[in-house]
């Protein structure tokens, strides 16, 4: 199988890879992952369940579904949430005044993984 992958395949590959390793940083250090992007608990302790659901385990379970489908459609699909999340993040940095040098960094990330995950498997 490993002679048959295309640059293609294995660039999906690393991605599908990159997605999951941030997925179980989110997942599973809600706290670290909180402090790096600056964020904070409220009264409750509802922040640390959304990140580690929103920001930890959908990102597992996409690069994980796409690994396991690995056909076209199950990358375009990883490439489509990031667009989305790419697509957020540039209207917050404008509508919620929040350009930062970390904010572009991750939009810039997201949008270079959306663009690739949709253009190269569509």
């Amino acid at each position: 199988m490993l002679a048959t992958l295309t640059a293609v395949d294995i660039i999906n590959m690393l991605a599908a890879l990159l997605t999951i390793v941030l997925g179980l940083m989110g997942w599973l250090a809600p706290r670290w992952t909180m402090d790096q992007l600056d964020m904070r608990a409220g009264p409750t302790n509802m922040a640390y369940t959304e990140v580690s659901a929103a920001s930890g385990c959908v990102f597992v379970g996409l690069g994980a579904g796409a690994l396991i489908i690995n056909e076209p459609l199950g990358w375009l699909i990883v490439g489509f949430a990031y667009g989305g999340a790419a697509i957020g993040r540039i209207t917050s940095i404008f509508r919620d005044n929040a350009a930062s040098r970390q904010s572009w960094t991750f939009f810039g990330c997201e949008a270079v993984l959306a663009a690739w995950l949709v253009l190269a498997n569509i």
